[in-house]
């Protein structure tokens, strides 16, 4: 059986990864790029030894020779450069959010569906060992009832210049603006964190009150083409379809964190808290007999393979994988009740 012909969209920094991880897999060759920016594309291919380049989507589908695609357009172009693939036949694997809006979300999903392609969302965190055991334990009961929880993903690359300089790097000043595409901290690492909480709690989310904050970072809140108006932080409580509530926050102020997920996570039988940070993913348990004296111990996580190898065994085997389009679309409609439930309370700016 011939390789699964990879073709990247989108070729700036992300796209890297993509490429890299599709190199380690017997079975993936990345064939082509996309990009309408002639440097970027020319050092990807470059980079990777890609043959083949294209300015847009179009030129790329008459061209025609490759199985699958991966998406690493910005977010606000995610819907339109996705739906030729799917139109045309192709396996998507896309970066989150799946859309900027829930509308536009389910279209993709239901496109999917009617193609009857493999389609992913490419949510990082499900990589996770410590996550994927805690979703197993809950799921087999080892918590009881999900009562409540404690979610969080900090980030401090708006406080320490650790992966580079925003204040000069495109890479970082267009995740600050949404004329460029930006739903702010909601939009690039709240769409984990969602997921991460109601993919272990085995739940959907029910309600949410969320608060936005967006902090002053220039003189007359612009640097060059980029006016730095997307949220910085939010914090918000959410409730379950069961019942549970609790609090989520996120932040790209939270100096001291390079990139921190963590997720604590109550029932009536007992918890568990999860972490990934920079040293790897953790996770502990107060369980059984512990309750009694509040002992956290902690537990084994199995490894777990990448979403970019899950998503070329599941072309090659004729399955779906998850996180599919319809949970991206999801998790987006969770995006939208956030961003209305700020917008009705009233937009909050720190100047």
């Amino acid at each position: 059986m011939a390789p699964t012909r990879v073709l990247i969209v989108g070729t700036g920094g992300m796209a890297n990864a993509h490429a890299e991880a599709y190199a380690t897999h017997p079975d993936a060759v990345v064939v082509g790029g996309v990009d309408p920016n002639p440097e970027n594309l020319a050092a990807f291919q470059a980079t990777h030894g890609v043959e083949h380049g294209f300015s847009t989507v179009a030129d790329a589908l008459e061209w025609g020779a490759f199985d699958a695609v991966s998406n690493v357009t910005p977010d606000a172009i995610h819907h339109a450069t996705t739906l030729p693939f799917l139109l045309a036949g192709k396996h998507v694997l896309c970066e989150k959010p799946l859309a900027t809006g829930h509308a536009d979300a389910r279209e993709m999903a239901e496109a999917a569906t009617r193609a009857g392609v493999v389609n992913m969302v490419n949510l990082t965190y499900r990589r996770v060992p410590a996550l994927i055991e805690a979703q197993r334990l809950i799921a087999a009961g080892a918590i009881g009832e999900v009562r409540h929880f404690e979610a969080a993903y900090l980030q401090s690359w708006l406080t320490q210049p650790a992966w580079g300089d925003w204040r000069t790097q495109d890479q970082w000043l267009w995740r600050l603006s949404s004329a460029h595409g930006s739903a702010g901290v909601l939009g690039d690492i709240g769409v984990h964190i969602l997921d991460f909480l109601t993919f272990a709690a085995g739940l959907e989310a029910r309600d949410i009150s969320c608060t936005l904050t967006t902090f002053d970072k220039a003189p007359g809140g612009k640097i060059g083409a980029y006016t730095l108006d997307a949220n910085d932080s939010f914090a918000m409580t959410l409730g379950l379809e069961n019942g549970a509530s609790g609090v989520v926050h996120a932040s790209r102020f939270a100096s001291g964190h390079f990139n921190d997920l963590s997720l604590r996570i109550y029932g009536t039988n007992g918890g568990l808290d999860v972490r990934s940070d920079q040293n790897g993913s953790h996770l502990r348990g107060c369980l059984g007999d512990d309750l009694t004296s509040a002992t956290w111990t902690p537990l084994p996580a199995p490894s777990v393979p990448e979403n970019y190898a899950r998503f070329i065994d599941a072309i090659r085997s004729g399955t779906m994988v998850q996180p599919d389009f319809h949970r991206g679309a999801a998790l987006q409609g969770l995006l939208d009740l956030a961003q209305r439930s700020d917008t009705l309370a009233g937009a909050r700016q720190i100047v």
